[in-house]
């Protein structure tokens, strides 16, 4: 089972491996709180820099993501990881509809590798 949730979330599933997908830490969040940081998985800085996180570009945002995402190496981690835990993918961003985690999640449906629970 994979699901999705903000970091910032009260109730994390204990039962899951927390992977946190964001290229970098989060503020607040101690580092005993997350099993695996997969910060490589996170969008390129130079992607991540030009979306900002700017509704208007989130179309195209999700395109070149997934297009990293095809040529990333770590898809096979989270795939490797979900055939062996229940896992939740852990993001910070307050725009739950905007987020990497969201084009992330929907990339490893696509690929129909695993359960799917999405929470946001």
């Amino acid at each position: 089972m994979i699901r999705i949730k903000r970091v910032y979330d009260k109730n994390i599933d204990t039962d899951y491996k927390k992977i946190l997908i964001d290229g970098l830490w989060p503020r607040g969040i101690k580092r005993d709180n997350i099993d695996i940081w997969l910060k490589e998985i996170a969008p390129s800085k130079d992607l991540r820099e030009w979306y900002g996180h700017n509704a208007d570009r989130w179309e195209e945002f999700k395109k070149r993501y997934s297009s990293e995402l095809e040529n990333s190496k770590y898809i096979n981690e989270i795939i490797n990881l979900s055939g062996k835990y229940n896992i939740v993918l852990l993001y910070a961003t307050k725009d739950k509809e905007h987020s990497n985690a969201l084009v992330l999640y929907n990339f490893l449906k696509n690929k129909n590798i695993a359960s799917f629970d999405k929470l946001l």
